[in-house]
């Protein structure tokens, strides 16, 4: 082996991503929102960059030029109020769980100490109304006897939503069955000792171990569904996630156009006061300025090639989905990114970034661009078929079977095959059925 020092030329040949390319692959990727969000922080950065909004008319900002008087005068709608302040107004927050139960704890005439330890029972329910800690560590944790933790607890479990308080699910569902004037000895005893089972459909079993018929306990298991799992989460609303559509397809005679949604994105120009400096006589401003016009050009072009890849992404999907477009999801066709980036001449995983996090409006609803892409299934029958689409034969079966003897997961495959012409194995239909959160044929079997 030589282990000679010495200078030696070399050619080889490798990727280099610049910072303008990693900022371009960046932009591609954000969704609508996100981008909105990416240039007002940029305009915060760069004196440069100048945003206005696409959803401010002419005749606002001619308005806004001539210090007019503004459009919407929020005085107007409270005059004659002679101490209004706007903040009245403002929306207030929805109750919380934890406000409501405070509420009622308020009115409940109860000694100063037994108060104190139901409201932080009420403080410490998570947000589906249950206590997830012990009576014992509850105690430990107030420095109170058990006792006197347990009387609280009871306090607790009496107020709305019933069911709030529940250590567990059983706990949960006995409580709202006992607030009923009615009493259900039954369906106390198979909560109490079946539960588990009761999950899984094995009447015959809850029925032999109660010595009651099939059909009470099929009544049993119908009246228990009525309750409420989970008393906290009404109160507990996730923020409300919005969509903004990149592109909208829309029929015009017997074809699909597809246009860009720019509306929800601001304009970009060029603030004319600081332009003005890229030939300050100064260096250091001249050269500061010259990077920020830089970034701005750079910013310009990658969003411009952003629009003009997802439009043409968007256009080779509806060229392939044309049938999707025209009779719904239960024609939508098998097809992969690597179609639409041999068509489009743009690399695979350009074309995920161009239909990740992006919806499109369609005369059939929003849908995401990813939803498009679908694998294929049943390859040796006349034509294969998407899996969105089996999934849509399955769910229509299922939901036409008979409920007293539903389709095994082979009985669904064999119906697929003769009816639809599509041939999947069982354990596809079981692994699609899983995916759409279906119970299987023995949880879905009504007794009665």
């Amino acid at each position: 082996m030589n282990m000679d020092f010495g200078l030696y030329q070399q050619q080889s040949m490798k990727m280099v991503m610049t910072n303008e390319l990693r900022q371009a692959i960046t932009i591609l990727q954000y969704s609508a929102l996100e981008l909105n969000d990416y240039l007002h922080d940029q305009q915060l950065e760069n004196p440069l960059i100048e945003l206005k909004d696409h959803n401010v008319t002419e005749e606002v900002e001619r308005q806004k030029m001539n210090e007019f008087t503004p459009v919407y005068d929020y005085k107007s709608k409270y005059d004659g109020e002679e101490d209004y302040s706007p903040l009245e107004y403002i929306s207030e927050q929805e109750e919380g769980l934890q406000d409501y139960l405070l509420n009622q704890i308020r009115l409940l005439h109860l000694q100063p100490e037994t108060r104190r330890i139901v409201t932080y029972l009420a403080l410490s329910v998570d947000e589906n109304g249950y206590l997830k800690q012990t009576c014992e560590e509850l105690a430990e944790e107030m420095s109170e006897e058990e006792e006197a933790v347990k009387k609280g607890m009871e306090v607790l479990q009496s107020l709305e939503p019933f069911g709030v308080g529940a250590r567990n699910l059983k706990e949960c569902l006995l409580i709202q069955l006992r607030q009923l004037e009615t009493k259900d000895p039954l369906t106390e005893a198979v909560i109490i000792n079946h539960l588990d089972i009761l999950a899984k459909n094995k009447f015959k079993e809850i029925a032999k171990a109660e010595n009651v018929t099939i059909d009470d306990v099929q009544y049993v298991a119908d009246f228990i569904q009525t309750l409420n799992p989970r008393p906290g989460a009404v109160f507990h609303a996730e923020p409300a996630r919005y969509v903004v559509p990149d592109v909208t397809v829309m029929k015009i005679k017997n074809d699909f156009v597809v246009r860009l949604n720019e509306q929800h994105m601001p304009k970009m120009f060029m603030n004319k006061h600081y332009e003005k400096m890229l030939k300050d006589n100064e260096t250091d401003i001249r050269k500061y300025m010259k990077q920020k016009f830089d970034q701005f050009q750079w910013i310009l072009r990658s969003i411009e090639q952003r629009q003009q890849t997802i439009l043409k992404v968007t256009e080779a999907i509806v060229r392939h989905q044309y049938d999707f477009f025209l009779h719904g999801p239960s024609h939508l066709k098998p097809l992969t990114l690597k179609t639409i980036s041999e068509e489009t001449d743009v690399h695979e995983s350009t074309v995920s970034r161009a239909t990740m996090k992006k919806y499109v409006q369609t005369p059939r609803g929003l849908y995401e661009l990813k939803y498009f892409f679908t694998s294929a299934v049943g390859r040796d029958s006349a034509e294969s078929s998407s899996s969105e689409r089996v999934k849509i034969y399955m769910k229509r079966l299922i939901d036409e079977e008979n409920k007293h003897k539903p389709f095994s997961d082979q009985k669904l495959a064999d119906l697929l095959k003769s009816e639809h012409k599509i041939r999947v194995s069982r354990r596809t239909v079981a692994k699609y059925r899983e995916e759409m959160h279906i119970p299987s044929s023995s949880q879905r079997k009504r007794h009665k």
